[in-house]
């Protein structure tokens, strides 16, 4: 009997192992075996908000969220949240260049969030939260630093927003993933996730889906 209850747990465990490996692959590598599919990366602030920005654009194929811009490995929510890994919460927007330009994607990163502030985005604030556009070949560092340089003659100076060459993305926990859709009654969505959105949407209503 013994035998017999351990074979029945180690058979589901290994089925759910098999079930999380799926998971993973699914909303990380799904959109990149598409070869029209591209991938950038971005953070400004909690990527619950951020996620739901992208996610409301034409063009978008998905945004999943996720640790980056850090120098450790495998972070987790709670160490990037210590403040000790470097990480900052990032989303990964798997978007079709001939839809929507990376270009644009950064017109729409620097208008949904206050880039001169300095590590967080109202009412979250740390390392974990700070402003970087990640970039993976010149072109991509050039249009980011011309954007700041516009930004710049506006905000005086001010800018924040760290540019940084993308080297490794990190899936966040599963309940992560999509939580402002999953959770519109949270009472962090209702009252910073929403608002956030709607401003973004009435600020560029041209580019929603």
């Amino acid at each position: 009997m013994k035998f017999i209850k351990r074979g029945v747990i180690i058979g589901f465990l290994t089925l759910l192992f098999v079930c999380f490996s799926f998971i993973e692959k699914n909303e990380t590598v799904q959109y990149e075996s598409n070869k029209e599919i591209k991938v950038a990366y971005f953070a400004s602030g909690c990527f619950w908000c951020v996620e739901a920005v992208f996610e409301s654009l034409h063009g978008v194929e998905e945004a999943v969220s996720g640790y980056a811009g850090g120098h450790t490995n495998n972070p987790t929510y709670q160490s990037t949240g210590s403040g000790k890994t470097g990480h900052a919460e990032t989303v990964a927007v798997y978007y079709n260049p001939k839809k929507i330009s990376f270009k644009t994607l950064v017109t729409v990163y620097f208008g949904s969030h206050n880039p001169t502030t300095v590590n967080g985005q109202k009412p979250d604030f740390g390392s974990q939260y700070r402003s970087i556009a990640f970039y993976k070949t010149d072109l991509q560092r050039k249009i980011i630093i011309n954007a700041i340089t516009e930004l710049s003659k506006i905000y005086n100076n001010k800018i924040a927003t760290e540019v940084t060459k993308f080297t490794k993305f990190y899936i966040a926990e599963d309940y992560h993933q999509n939580f402002e859709r999953r959770n519109p009654n949270h009472p962090y969505v209702r009252s910073v996730s929403i608002p956030r959105l709607n401003n973004f949407k009435r600020k560029f209503p041209e580019l929603l889906k």
